[in-house]
């Protein structure tokens, strides 16, 4: 899927708009990589290629078409490294073609165009991310039930397959479509962009960014969300933030999830937040019970409040 994460994707990504029917939208097909990894990079043609590409046959530059040409080119050979910072491919004349950069820069074009849509409808968009397991549809599940008939809600799901959770999040009452990302680890802000044209948030409301479980590349790519929302759980252990920090220093808020459990699990929450603290020391952080309910109210106080500070209930009283 990219060169930054080093995760690849040799399924298709797709946006289920029917999960109960099986109806599904194709987003991208095959990987970054593996489809062509010296034209793979999706442009406009706006510009010259910065490697030689001097055969004269027609081809076609798609980021998901399959390279396969018919004759040997000794002009495409490419070699593949990764250094401390980024990843890559050597083409003719040894001549480097950075791929993060590459890849980071359309997705942060992208992300900068979904904001502008978000808060140009004054949608509140928000990126959950965890590792699997932590309680993230649980947590929409008890939000929804508890904010959804004062505060419109949908939710983009993303998992590497299956719609379990975009069903959970219907049977909840919220509208949502379901990204699953095949062998990719992460959402990106193209995927977000197609799955939100097809959504459709209504102007005022909240959208939820349910990213893929994992903890390390998710931090790096923007959606073009207002913020991100980091969930851990007790059963993770207090050391959850030291381990990956990157992601906790880059979510603003922070949620400790199944407090519930805490006392069977030995979680020390005090030494969770101090650790949280240590990395990120202006995040903001909830101890709750998904579950229970337990400090969820404080959540959801939160969420109004940044709702208010968007106008959204603004925008709802005139529609």
């Amino acid at each position: 899927m990219c060169g930054t994460c080093g995760c690849s994707d040799d399924d298709n990504a797709v946006i289920l708009t029917d999960p109960e029917g099986g109806e599904a939208t194709l987003l991208r097909r095959g990987s970054l990589l593996g489809a062509a990894p010296l034209h793979g990079i999706a442009h406009d043609h706006s510009h010259d290629h910065s490697y030689d590409h001097s055969h004269d046959h027609s081809h076609s530059h798609d980021l998901v078409a399959p390279h396969d040409h018919s004759r040997d080119h000794t002009t495409h050979t490419a070699h593949v490294h990764q250094d401390d910072d980024s990843l890559h491919v050597h083409g003719t004349g040894n001549k480097v073609i950075d791929l993060e950069i590459a890849v980071m820069d359309k997705n942060n074009r992208l992300a900068d165009s979904n904001r502008e849509w978000f808060e140009g409808r004054r949608v509140l968009a928000l990126n959950l991310v965890s590792s699997p397991g932590a309680g993230k549809t649980t947590l929409l599940e008890r939000t929804i039930q508890m904010l959804g008939s004062t505060l419109p809600i949908s939710v983009i799901e993303g998992d590497q397959m299956t719609s379990n959770d975009a069903r959970r999040i219907k049977a909840a009452g919220a509208r949502a479509l379901q990204i699953n990302t095949g062998a990719g680890c992460h959402l990106e802000a193209d995927m977000v962009a197609k799955a939100v044209a097809q959504l459709d948030p209504q102007a005022g409301s909240i959208l939820m960014i349910e990213n893929v479980g994992n903890l390390v590349c998710p931090a790096m790519f923007d959606l073009g969300e207002r913020m991100k929302v980091a969930i851990i759980s007790t059963t993770e252990g207090e050391d959850k933030p030291l381990k990956y920090p990157h992601m906790f220093r880059a979510a603003e808020i922070i949620l400790i999830n199944k407090m519930d459990l805490a006392s069977f699990v030995e979680f020390d929450e005090k030494t969770c937040m101090a650790n949280i603290q240590k990395i990120n020391p202006k995040a903001r952080i909830f101890a709750v019970s998904a579950k229970s309910g337990m400090g969820m109210e404080n959540w959801i106080e939160f969420l109004r409040q940044e709702s208010d500070a968007l106008g959204t209930r603004r925008v709802l009283a005139r529609h």
